[in-house]
């Protein structure tokens, strides 16, 4: 028999956030995360996401061991601004038996119904920022800091609940020598003269942060138009700085402004931090930093974060600025394969971006509906 205890103190939250470590670990494809950067998103008093939005976290038992998690989500900026009447839920992770995965989701439905929504989808976290999906395909490659990884059998019990399959994602990759430079010098000179545009680069993260909220608004008017975008908030740019922007290098950064100096895109690239969280095992101390920051300096793979470019620009060869800047910034740090986080499958605007690089899909995930 199935009992489901919701996590309220700091040490439930702890066996919350610890419980994926014991699920995984014989995997060599999961990825852990930082315990306290987990603990730090669940908390009410330090994440801002919790001032527009409730959670409940939920572990479930079976003979007295924990065989499950989920977190039930009620983003109030969604429901009660964009009428999207949604029961969200995430961080699902759960053991292969069907009764446990039905009396989590059967908890995130009750509470749904109880707040007259009209389906529930997951997962999903609190904001576009979050991670998404549920792994459906590449199961054998490694997971990253910013996607969740699960076991194949996962998508068999959603579908054996009645769930089907709302929002579809794919991530790429391609060998950072398919960036040839003969695809965007040329056309990084003719789009910056012809819209009087200019590249800025950066060595300090204290260069970054006085245009930081530029971005974040840029971002908003970037995503707005996805059905699933819910805009990020004042307190919530601060939020994202201090646990981001910080921990980015600098030189991954690039900003393009107008001649008026308005943001008019930007880019962020991440070194990966897969390898050295496995190394990490979840604790910054004794051992975590350190390979935290090898991975930082050394890295030879690059992870696509994030890229927004301002609707009037879209389609006008802007990218070709950012590649450019890019291509340059890996030559020099000698990165050898880029990796692209997970982009809506019929996203046509971003593949047509991507098309000159000749990405190749290697992982597909998804989100799951249900109505209530």
């Amino acid at each position: 028999m199935v009992t489901l205890k919701e996590a309220i103190s700091k040490d439930e939250l702890k066996q919350f956030v610890k419980f994926p470590f014991a699920l995984y670990k014989d995997s060599a494809y999961w990825v852990p995360p930082l315990i306290a950067d987990e603990m730090a998103t669940f908390d009410k008093d330090t994440n801002p996401a919790f001032k527009n939005a409730s959670a409940w976290f939920y572990l479930a038992y079976k003979n007295n061991k924990i065989v499950g998690r989920v977190v039930a989500i009620i983003n109030h900026l969604e429901v009660n601004q964009q009428n999207v009447k949604k029961m969200r839920f995430g961080w699902f992770d759960f053991v292969d038996d069907p009764e446990v995965s039905e009396a989590l989701l059967k908890k995130v439905a009750e509470i749904g119904a109880a707040h007259n929504l009209e389906f529930m989808e997951g997962p999903v976290g609190f904001s576009n920022l979050d991670k998404v999906g549920v792994l459906t395909d590449g199961f054998d490659q490694p997971g990253s800091m910013v996607t969740w990884y699960n076991h194949a059998y996962y998508v068999n019990h959603y579908e054996r609940l009645g769930f089907v399959k709302e929002k579809k994602y794919v991530e790429n990759k391609f060998p950072a020598k398919n960036a040839d430079p003969a695809l965007f010098t040329k056309l990084n000179e003719l789009v910056k003269r012809r819209y009087g545009l200019r590249e800025i680069n950066f060595k300090k993260t204290s260069e970054v942060m006085p245009l930081v909220d530029q971005m974040f608004d840029l971002f908003n008017q970037t995503y707005s138009k996805l059905s699933s975008f819910v805009p990020i908030t004042d307190v919530q740019k601060e939020y994202f700085k201090k646990k981001y922007i910080t921990f980015i290098d600098p030189e991954y950064i690039k900003f393009i402004v107008d001649k008026n100096d308005s943001l008019i895109a930007f880019a962020i690239v991440m070194p990966s931090f897969s390898s050295a969280l496995q190394k990490a095992k979840g604790k910054l101390f004794p051992f975590g930093f350190y390979h935290l920051l090898r991975a930082k300096k050394h890295n030879k793979d690059a992870v696509f974060y994030l890229i927004g470019i301002h609707p009037d620009y879209q389609n006008k060869g802007v990218t070709a600025i950012i590649f450019n800047e890019y291509y340059k910034t890996f030559n020099k740090r000698g990165i050898e394969m880029c990796y692209r986080t997970p982009e809506l499958e019929d996203n046509i605007a971003i593949r047509q971006m991507w098309k000159h690089f000749d990405p190749k899909i290697y992982k597909r995930r998804c989100t799951y509906k249900k109505s209530l």
